[in-house]
This record gives structure tokens, sequence and C-alpha cells, in this order.
């Protein structure tokens, strides 16, 4: 006998990229930061007091709230932290959305949203973006056409890794009836040349909430740390809907180790974007073709006459892993590959060479 809900036996779950074992292998398929964490992680990690964990850990995490908030120049209350990303979105549909309600997203996207919205039993509308994976032309009135109470965009694109502007962010914001949940999950390998302001987007709308995680910037995607910002508004409400004590001690310290050595963090982020320029001019010079990305992975389409699948399995029987989406009509001929360290970029480009 089946007990599940109706919805969530008729739902397809999440598909995460490969997470395989073996020795050696280089995984350059689940955008993973190449670098270890802040060496400050690592004393606080040594420094953490085992006898504080019969205890429950601030339900907040006060402390850590504080330093994000610091690091961004907002409020404490403009920020809750979160037991990773996921949790943020959870929350957010919890918060924003009745199930007679409908969620919007520009596809492709994170497919995970999908997931969640059938989850909860809400709608689900999309909209395709352009040949240049832009925003559709007035986005903002096919949201409120839709009548969507919530649109999750992710800024950087995934999986493309282009970037929505500032100014476009912020006008589709003052256009949108709905909650606009940014997820920024890529958002730190960003050209700061480029002035994005996420922290200007939350002064100046009370309906954008955006979602930043320690998993890529601080190279931390195995503690499940993340948090949102957004305006008390939004922030106060999403309070009531998180779990009583949704992050754990061990978890809120290291954290805060990481965001507070920003001069490490930010060094590994100018490294990855290195890489990524050395990266993409060299596979175009191989006859990818690579839309210009600010984040930490770059979506190659292979040359003509050539097989994605087959370039995937082929890597993959060397021992390095990519991104193949194998059933996404828009991304069939593509691959999408994290950016590694310098060595680990240098293999995956001479093995694409040796396959010719």
């Amino acid at each position: 006998m089946a007990y599940e809900r109706n919805n969530i036996e008729a739902m397809s779950a999440y598909v995460p990229g490969e997470q395989i074992a073996t020795p050696g292998i280089i995984k350059l398929n689940t955008n993973e930061n190449p670098y270890p964490p802040s060496p400050s992680v690592n004393l606080a990690l040594e420094g953490c007091d085992v006898g504080r964990l019969r205890q429950y850990p601030p339900p907040t995490a006060g402390s850590l709230q504080a330093a994000i908030a610091q690091k961004h120049g907002l409020a404490s209350d403009n920020v809750i932290v979160t037991n990773g990303g996921d949790e943020l979105l959870r929350m957010a549909i919890a918060t924003f959305v009745e199930t007679d309600e409908t969620i919007a997203v520009a596809r492709p996207t994170y497919t995970l949203y999908q997931v969640l919205a059938d989850a909860y039993g809400c709608g689900m509308t999309s909209f395709e973006l352009d040949g240049n994976w832009d925003l559709p032309e007035n986005y903002s009135s096919l949201l409120n056409d839709a009548g969507a109470k919530l649109t999750f965009l992710v800024n950087p694109h995934a999986p493309s890794g282009t970037l929505t502007s500032f100014a476009s962010i912020s006008a589709l914001a003052d256009e949108f009836n709905g909650v606009l949940l940014l997820d920024e999950a890529y958002i730190d390998f960003v050209d700061p040349d480029l002035a994005y302001l996420s922290e200007q987007l939350v002064r100046d709308h009370d309906n954008v909430l955006i979602l930043r995680t320690f998993s890529k910037g601080y190279s931390l995607a195995g503690l499940r740390m993340a948090y949102g910002l957004g305006s008390e508004t939004l922030i106060s409400p999403l309070m009531k809907t998180k779990d009583s004590y949704n992050t754990d001690l061990i978890s809120q310290t290291l954290a805060k180790a990481s965001i507070e050595d920003q001069d490490y963090a930010r060094d590994t982020w100018a490294k990855v974007r290195e890489e990524r320029a050395r990266v993409t001019a060299a596979l175009r010079q191989s006859g990818f073709v690579v839309p210009d990305s600010q984040s930490n992975f770059i979506l190659a389409t292979v040359p003509t006459g050539k097989s994605a699948e087959t370039l995937y399995l082929e890597l993959k029987s060397q021992g390095i892993l990519v991104r193949y989406f194998k059933n996404e009509k828009r991304l069939e001929d593509k691959l999408r590959i994290t950016i590694g360290t310098p060595e680990q970029n240098q293999r995956l480009l001479d093995a694409l060479t040796a396959t010719g």
C-alpha cells in the first residue's frame, strides 16, 4: 500500500550530480570550489568546545547573523541563516505561496525549483530564456499576467553562467507584484568591475529576497550553510516557518570563521576567475561555443559532429566528471564544466584534445 500524498507519488525527485568516491577522480560536475576553506575554519573547528553540544544551538545563529549583516552593511533583521540554500527555497514557498497559487521560473534553471513546487502542491509556470540566456522581453508583465506569487531567478544563471545586470533586476523588482527570490549561489565569482550590488537591491525593494550560500564561494559545500537577505517584511515571516534550531552550533561557528576571512575568500574567487578565462579561451579555440560566464562553471556547446553524451562518457572513463543534462532539450549538445585548479583544468583540456 502507498501512503504518500497523491502529488508526492506523481512527482519526480531531484537528481544531483554524480558523487563518485573513486581515488583520483576529478570532479568538475557539481560546481564545488576547488580550493579548501579558509585556515580560519580549521582553527575554529579545533577550538570547538564539545561540551556545549549538550545544549541547543542559538536558534537564529545570532553571532553568525551579525557577522553576515556586517559583511553586507545591513541590519541583523535583514538576515536569516538557513541549513543550506535549499532550506530557504522551501521556506519561501511555505511562507509566501498558497497551494492554489503559482510560482514562476525562467527555463532552463535549477531543477529543484520544480521539485519543491510539486512537493508543496503549488502551480509552476515557466518561460523560456532567449538564445543568449537572457530573460524574455517584458518578463515582469509575463509574471504578473500569470498571477505568480513568487519567482525564482538564479543569477548568475545556471547552467549558462551568464549574469543579468543590476539594472535589469532592479527594474524587474519594481514591476513584479510578488516576491522575487534571487538565487545568488554563484555571485561571489562575478567580476567585481561589473558592480552588481545585491545589498542595494535589498535596500531599494521590499519584495527582493536574496539567497547566498557558503557552499561555493567559501568552500563549505559539506557543511550545508546558507543565508537569506531581505527586507524585514520578508525576513520576519520566514522566521516563523524555519525549523526551531535549523543550524547546529559547529556549523554556525565554522561559517562565521569563513565569512570573517574575506581576504582568503576573495583570493580563491580571483583564482577561479583567472582559470575560467583560460579554460573558456582554450575551449573556444577548439571549436566549442562558450558564453561568457560570471560563475565558477562554464557551459560548452560541443562542436558540430560530436556528441555531448559521448564526450561526457569518454571523460568519465578517464576519471574526469562533467555534467551532462540528458533530459534537458536545450542542453543535449552541451556540457557544464566546473572550473577546477589549474592542474585539474589542464587534465580536462588535454583529455578533450586527445578525443579529437
